[in-house]
C-alpha cells in the first residue's frame, strides 16, 4: 500500500512538473507582435503595458522614410510584419497591390470613438483596412533674430538673404511637393513638364539649404544652428516650447495635411495580436498618453478628457480660419513617383 502511495505521489509529482512545464513553454513560445514603423514613433511603457495586458511580447522595428517601408514590404510579400504605421499616401499604394488585410472589426471594437473627421479617408473610404493614428500639418518655423525679411509661406525660402541657412525634411513627396504649392500647382501634381519646371525651382534652392533633416529638424533651429526649418506640427511645438521666440508660419500658398495610420499586413505572422494592439491603444487613457507623446493631433474622441488644455494649441490644433483648404499627399502613379524620385536624387546629389 505504501508503495503504491509513493508511486501514485511520483506520478502526480511528475504530472504536475509537465503541467508547469507545458506552461513555461507555452509562455516562452507566445508569439511576438512584430511593429514596424518609424523610430521613437510609440513609447516603450505602452508597449510594455500591453504586453502585461496579454501576455504578447513586442518587436519594434523601423524604417526611415514610407518608399523603405513599401519596398521591405514588397519583398516580404505582406509578410514579416504584423503591424504597420505609415503615412496615407503609401498605404494607398500598399492597399492597391493587396498587401494589406481587413481588420477584425470583432476585435476591434473601440473603432466607435475614431473622431469622423479622421475616418473615410481616400486610401480606406470605408474604413476597413486602417486605424488613424496621428494627423498633422507641416509649417515654418524661423528665428526672428537671425531672419531679417518678411515670412509668408514656401516662396521667402528662396531669399538670398537665407543663404546655408534652412532645414527641410528629406523627403521628395512633401518638399517637391511644397515646391510645387509655391508655384501655385497642387502638391500631386503628376504632368511631367510641370513637374520638370519644379525641378529647376527646386536646384535654385540648394544654395540656401543648410541640410535635410526628416527626425530632428527642430533640434537644429533650437541650437541656433539654422535660421529657418520646415517641420511637422509636433517637432514645431517642440522647438517653439523650447524657444517661445521662435515664429511659427502659416504658409499663405497653401497647406499640406497628413494623417499616420497602423494596417496590418496581408500575410501577417500575428494577425490576432495586431487586432487586439489596435483595440489596446484606441482606448482614451492609452490614445491620451500617446498623443502627448507623439503631439500629434489624435484621433481618438474618447482620449481627449485625459488630455491637459495646453495640448490643443494653435500649432497642433490649428483654427479652421488659419488652416483654410489643406491638400493630403496622394498616389500619383508609378511614372509620376519615379520622377519625384529621380528629382531628389539629383538635388541632393
Amino acid at each position: 500500500m505504501k508503495k503504491f502511495v509513493r508511486l501514485t505521489a511520483v506520478v502526480l509529482a511528475m504530472v504536475l512538473m509537465c503541467m508547469l512545464l507545458v506552461g513555461c513553454q507555452s509562455e516562452k513560445e507566445a508569439e511576438p507582435l512584430v511593429i514596424f514603423t518609424w523610430s521613437d514613433y510609440l513609447p516603450q511603457e505602452v508597449l510594455d503595458a500591453f504586453t502585461a495586458e496579454t501576455g504578447i511580447p513586442v518587436e519594434y522595428t523601423y524604417f526611415t522614410q514610407n518608399e523603405e517601408m513599401l519596398t521591405k514590404l514588397q519583398a516580404a510579400n505582406g509578410g514579416t510584419y504584423d503591424l504597420v504605421l505609415a503615412s496615407d499616401y503609401i498605404i494607398d499604394i500598399a492597399i492597391k497591390e493587396g498587401l494589406v488585410q481587413k481588420l477584425d472589426k470583432n476585435i476591434i471594437t473601440n473603432y466607435q470613438y475614431i473622431g469622423e473627421g479622421f475616418k473615410g479617408q481616400f486610401y480606406d473610404p470605408n474604413d476597413e483596412y486602417t486605424v488613424p493614428f496621428a494627423a498633422g500639418t507641416p509649417l515654418i518655423v524661423y528665428d526672428p533674430a537671425k531672419v531679417d525679411i518678411e515670412v509668408t509661406g514656401y516662396n521667402t525660402w528662396w531669399d538670398p538673404s537665407l543663404e546655408n541657412s534652412i532645414v527641410v525634411m528629406d523627403s521628395a513627396r512633401v518638399v517637391v511637393g511644397m515646391v510645387l504649392k509655391s508655384m501655385g500647382y497642387s502638391l500631386n501634381e503628376s504632368d511631367p513638364a510641370i513637374l520638370k519646371q519644379a525641378e529647376e525651382k527646386l536646384m535654385q534652392l540648394k544654395p540656401n539649404i543648410l541640410a535635410l533633416d526628416y527626425d530632428t529638424p527642430h533640434e537644429k533651429i533650437i541650437s541656433g544652428e539654422c535660421a529657418m526649418a520646415f517641420m511637422f506640427t509636433p517637432q514645431a511645438y517642440w522647438a517653439v516650447t523650447e524657444r517661445p521666440e521662435l515664429e511659427v508660419v502659416y504658409p499663405v500658398e497653401g497647406m499640406g495635411y497628413g494623417v499616420d495610420s497602423f494596417f496590418i499586413p496581408s500575410q501577417a505572422p500575428n494577425a490576432e495580436a495586431a487586432n487586439k494592439f489596435l483595440q489596446f491603444i484606441l482606448e482614451g487613457e492609452t490614445a491620451a498618453e500617446l498623443a502627448m507623446f507623439t503631439q500629434y493631433m489624435c484621433c481618438v474622441e474618447t482620449a481627449y478628457d485625459y488630455l491637459p488644455e495646453e495640448y490643443f494649441n494653435e500649432i497642433l490644433y490649428i483654427p479652421a480660419e488659419i488652416l483654410g483648404e489643406t491638400e493630403i499627399v496622394q498616389d500619383v502613379g508609378p511614372e509620376a513617383t519615379a520622377i519625384y524620385d529621380e528629382i531628389w536624387t539629383r538635388f541632393k546629389q
